[in-house]
C-alpha cells in the first residue's frame, strides 16, 4: 500500500472527523435518549384540548388524536373515557395529556429517527456512509507491520464479536 494513499486516508478521516463531530454529538444523544421512549424520562406533561369530528368511534379515536395504543376506559353518554383523558361525541373535543420531550431533544430525536418521507433523511444516509468510512479509514490510520496496528485488529475483532453477540441474544 502506497505512503500517498495511507496519507490521504488520515487527511479525509481527519477532517470528516472535525466536521462530523457537532453531528456525532446530537446523534449520540439523541440515541440515549430514545433508549428510554418508552419511560416519561425527561418528559414533561401538557394539558391538550383538540377538536377532532363528532362521533368518532372507540377504536378509531386513538388514530384521530394521534395517541398510539389508546384503550377506551369506558364511555358515559356522550363522554369516552380514556387513559390520558376524556373525548366528547357530541362536540368532538377532547381533552387529554401528554408528555413529551423538550423541544430540542424532541427535534434531536425526530432527526435520528427521520424516513425517507423526511427531507432529513439525506442527513442520516450521509451520517451512515460517513460512519461506515470511518470504519474502513480507521484501517488506514497505522502501517500494517506495526504494533499499534495488529493490537488494534484484535480491538476491531473483539468489537465485531461483541456487536455480533448482542445481535443474536
Amino acid at each position: 500500500m502506497s505512503n500517498n494513499v495511507q496519507h490521504k486516508m488520515r487527511v479525509y478521516h481527519r477532517y470528516l472527523g472535525f466536521f462530523l463531530a457537532g453531528i456525532m454529538a446530537v446523534y449520540s444523544i439523541s440515541g440515549i435518549i430514545m433508549i428510554f421512549r418508552e419511560t416519561d424520562f425527561l418528559k414533561k406533561e401538557k394539558q391538550i384540548e383538540k377538536k377532532i369530528k363528532p362521533n368518532v368511534s372507540s377504536e378509531n379515536l386513538g388514530t384521530e388524536l394521534k395517541i398510539k395504543n389508546l384503550k377506551v376506559e369506558k364511555e358515559e353518554g356522550n363522554l369516552v373515557y380514556f387513559q390520558q383523558g376524556t373525548y366528547n361525541k357530541e362536540t368532538g373535543v377532547a381533552n387529554y395529556t401528554a408528555k413529551s420531550l423538550p423541544y430540542v431533544l424532541d427535534k434531536m430525536t425526530k432527526m435520528h429517527k427521520a424516513t425517507s418521507k423526511q427531507p432529513l433523511f439525506f442527513l442520516n444516509i450521509f451520517f451512515g456512509v460517513a460512519l461506515f468510512f470511518f470504519v474502513l479509514s480507521a484501517f488506514w490510520m497505522f502501517l500494517p507491520k506495526t504494533t499499534i496496528f495488529k493490537k488494534g485488529m484484535y480491538f476491531a475483532l473483539a468489537g465485531l464479536i461483541l456487536a455480533l453477540v448482542m445481535i443474536f441474544l
